[in-house]
């Protein structure tokens, strides 16, 4: 796995977004965010998250990514390695507010 930073669980992703933890839940089954389990505990990358609300733009990144094939672990790390053609990471360019030329590269993934 590619370096991501910070992890939360579910309950720091609710208390980040001041929701319930069922609603973290459901954002997770419907493909709004994504998350891994490690050691029996799932953890949501924290650069997903910004100023309260999951950064805009993540959740149409991530269906692109999903109707590529990629997978959540495969999801995540596409979105924490660096391109240079951003620059930076694409969760980096997400955001900076520059989901477009994230989304650009992640229907090109698809081809």
């Amino acid at each position: 796995m590619v370096e991501v930073g910070e992890w939360l669980t579910v309950p720091d992703v609710a208390e980040r977004l001041g929701v319930p933890v069922t609603r973290v839940h459901q954002l997770l089954r419907e493909g709004g965010l994504v998350g891994v389990r490690t050691g029996g505990v799932l953890r949501v990358p924290a650069g997903f998250l910004a100023d309260g609300a999951v950064v805009k733009g993540l959740s149409g990144v991530l269906t692109l990514l999903r109707d590529g094939g990629y997978g959540d672990d495969e999801a995540i790390r596409w979105l924490h390695t660096a391109d240079d053609s951003l620059p930076g990471t694409p969760v980096e360019a997400l955001r900076a507010n520059r989901g477009r030329e994230v989304k650009r590269r992640a229907q090109a993934l698809g081809f």
